[in-house]
Order: structure tokens, then C-alpha cells, then sequence
């Protein structure tokens, strides 16, 4: 692997079994305010130094096929060219910048942006002040909406590239809940062995989304798919399956008071996961059926669900990962130590660059931990913020270290 920054930062893996004397005290609504900043602005970007390593510009592979723009140069600037000729103002808005485009011939407006970070960025075009989507992008659901994305490329790493190797598929699975009385729709990773080897069984990881994005979000903005095919194919990471399920729910017998709670009461949803998606899951797919081959992790949003849930049913899982995200409520006496005896895997990270009260709130959390005592692993992403490069160098960590 390279010596890139975010090879080596893939490497700061921390363990955490101090008994310091001292520990920080915060309130649960720090840490709340925190993930609210960040789940309702746009995706921070990081502010890492982008390598140069490209020789010319190239479109981008988030295009639609045959779409010539967006083009990433060698910067890794991103010049973009949108067709409106009835406009009288055109703007791109990428990474919380807004660039605004010049007509360079009848009807056709383009700019170039600032040179951007790597990683997977969502983006729009404002028309005469209104947002929409680009119609040479393929369309990603984020910031509760379908939008346009980019991914911009990171000088010699590959761990999320496609390659050459044996792949696992991304099953769409409907299934009916009763409790919501409502279809509802998970994408189900299956290893490449699965369908060739009928009699074995394999652990089950739950890979939440964030706020803002669905069930849809690792295997197309996360590159799941990648991530794990290359992993198990080198050995990295156990063969498993993963399941990924839109994060809400709203049960059938629910009042229309109760239709609008905060994002953080997801007790309907941790009810679908335990009463109806687990045991589907394992009805329906050659699962190892305990808790020590069953983990549950997410980011951010997702992360304080997969956090509230896995140590509220550690009869089902004894893993658990939140990625910029992780407890709901950072009270000292809710984590025991006795965690380190009834739980295989407690894993949190955070990127570098993510905002001030996101990345206080988490490493608060981790300090919290560390002083009581409280074993766990903590990782930071060098250079990257509230975004899927984050997420996906988390997932790449995570899974390589479940059901050893």
C-alpha cells in the first residue's frame, strides 16, 4: 500500500485499556447538538492538500456514461459545463463553495472550482436561485434528496477500487413488517462464495446509513461492494454478510403526534431491527445465528443507532462501530466496565476535519471511555471531514477486525 496520508492515518489505530483517575464529564445534549450541526449542513469536505497526480483532465466516473462533464484535472479541480439558455444565472455549489459559471457560448455556462479533496462529494447546480441536480451526474440519495455526486480520486490508494477478484453481489431484499404494517427494503451484501458453497454459514454485520441518506448509501456512495470483495480476497477480513436497511420506522399504531418525533427517538426502528429484520435475516440467508457472529455499526446518525441498539440487545450482538458517531448518552455509569467481558469489539472513529462540535463530541466520548477503563478501539481519519472517505476507511478497519 502506499505511504499516502490516508494510508498512514488507516494505520493510527488506538487500544484503550488505561484506568486514569480523571475523567471528562459531559451532557448528552453536547453531543447531540453536535451530530444535528452535522447531519442537517451539507457534508463537510476536508481540508487536507490534494496530491497531484494526474497527467490531464478526465471525466469523471460518476458521470452518466458517455457525459464528457464534470472533468477532474490535474489539481483535482473539478470544471463544470451545464447547458441552460434560457438562464440568467448559473452557479455550481461544491463542498460548501459557491462558484459562479460564465457563458462560454450560446447557452452553455462552465467553471472551474477550487482544487477538492479525494473522496465521494455531493453537488448541485442553482438556476436562477433554484437547486437542481446535473443532468451528466448520476444521482445519489444524500442531504434528503436525490443529488448529484462526484468522486474524486486518492493518488495511490485502492482499497475501494473495483479489481480483480473474486465479487460478492448487493441483493435488493423486500419484506413485510408487521409492526409497520408497511413493505419495507434492505440491500443484502453476499460474499462471492456464498451461492458456491451451499453449506456454510457466515456472520452478519448491520451497516447503518446517516441522517439524510438511506439503505441505498454504502453500496453506492460507501463502495461496499469493493471494500469488502477486496478484503476477503485478501484475506483481510472474514467472509460476512451485510445488511443494510433504511434507518426509520413509524409503527402502525403510531398517532400523528407521534409521526413527528426528533430524529433521535428510533425506538420503531430499533423494534423492526429486532423483532422483524434479524430473524428474517437469519430465516431467510445461511447466517451464523448468535451474537458472537453478529455485529452492528454505522455512521454517524447511524452510529448513535447502531451504538443504542447493540448495548441495548447484547443478547444479539457483541460488536459494535460507530463512524462519526457513536453513544446517545455520554454518561459515565451507562458504560461499565463490565463491557470489556460482555462485548468482542467496541469501535469508534472520527475524521480530522469534520466540524469543531462533531469531532469535540466523539473524542469526548472516546476520552470518556479511555478513563473509565473501558476497552475500545479509536481511530481518526487524517484530512477528511463528514463525508464517505471517512466511512469508508472506517468500514474498511472495522470489518477486517470482526469474528476473528
Amino acid at each position: 500500500m502506499s505511504g499516502s496520508p490516508g494510508e498512514e492515518a488507516f494505520m493510527r489505530l488506538h487500544r484503550n485499556y488505561s484506568n486514569r483517575s480523571k475523567f471528562l464529564k459531559m451532557r448528552t445534549r453536547s453531543i447531540l447538538a453536535a451530530v444535528l450541526l452535522a447531519l442537517f449542513m451539507s457534508p463537510s469536505c476536508g481540508s487536507g492538500k490534494p496530491p497531484v497526480f494526474l497527467k490531464k483532465p478526465f471525466s469523471a466516473s460518476t458521470n452518466i456514461p458517455g457525459k464528457e462533464y464534470p472533468k477532474i484535472n490535474p489539481d483535482l479541480s473539478v470544471t463544470c459545463r451545464v447547458e441552460a439558455p434560457d438562464a440568467i444565472s448559473v452557479e455550481l455549489d461544491l463542498c460548501n463553495k459557491v462558484y459562479p459559471m460564465v457563458q462560454i457560448d450560446e447557452g452553455v455556462w462552465e467553471v472551474t472550482s477550487d482544487p477538492q479533496v479525494p473522496g465521494f462529494h455531493y453537488y448541485f447546480i442553482n438556476v436562477d436561485g433554484v437547486r437542481v441536480s446535473d443532468p451528466s451526474s448520476r444521482l445519489f440519495y444524500g442531504c434528503g434528496l436525490m443529488a448529484s455526486g462526484i468522486e474524486i480520486p486518492e493518488a495511490g490508494v485502492d482499497f475501494y477500487i473495483e479489481k480483480e477478484v473474486p465479487h460478492g453481489e448487493v441483493r435488493m431484499q423486500r419484506y413485510w413488517s408487521g409492526l409497520t404494517q408497511t413493505w419495507r427494503i434492505c440491500y443484502v451484501y453476499i460474499p462471492a462464495a456464498y451461492d458456491k458453497n451451499p453449506e456454510t454459514r457466515y456472520p452478519v454485520l448491520y451497516l447503518q446509513h446517516g441522517g439524510g441518506e438511506d439503505e441505498t448509501g454504502w453500496a453506492n456512495q460507501g463502495k461496499l461492494d469493493n471494500i469488502m470483495d477486496n478484503l476477503i480476497a485478501s484475506g483481510e477480513a472474514v467472509p460476512m454478510i451485510i445488511v443494510m436497511d433504511r434507518g426509520s420506522a413509524i409503527l402502525a399504531n403510531s398517532v400523528d403526534s407521534e409521526r413527528s418525533r426528533n430524529i433521535f427517538d428510533f425506538s420503531a426502528f430499533e423494534k423492526v431491527v429486532v423483532e422483524e429484520l434479524v430473524p428474517m435475516i437469519d430465516a431467510g440467508y445461511r447466517t451464523l445465528a448468535d451474537r458472537n457472529n453478529r455485529a452492528i455499526a454505522g455512521l454517524s446518525l447511524g452510529g448513535f443507532q447502531s451504538w443504542s441498539i447493540g448495548l441495548s440487545h447484547q443478547d444479539l450482538f457483541s460488536y459494535i462501530g460507530g463512524f462519526s458517531g457513536a453513544g446517545m448518552d455520554p454518561s459515565p455509569e451507562k458504560y461499565p466496565v463490565s463491557l470489556n467481558e460482555q462485548m468482542n469489539l467496541l469501535y469508534i472513529s472520527i475524521g480530522t476535519d469534520e466540524p469543531e462540535q462533531m469531532y469535540a463530541g466523539v473524542k469526548a466520548f472516546h476520552d470518556m471511555l479511555e478513563n473509565k477503563g473501558v476497552r475500545h478501539l479509536y481511530y481518526e481519519s487524517e484530512g477528511t471531514g463528514h463525508e464517505w472517505l471517512t466511512w469508508r476507511r472506517s468500514l474498511r478497519q472495522f470489518a477486517a477486525l470482526l469474528f476473528r
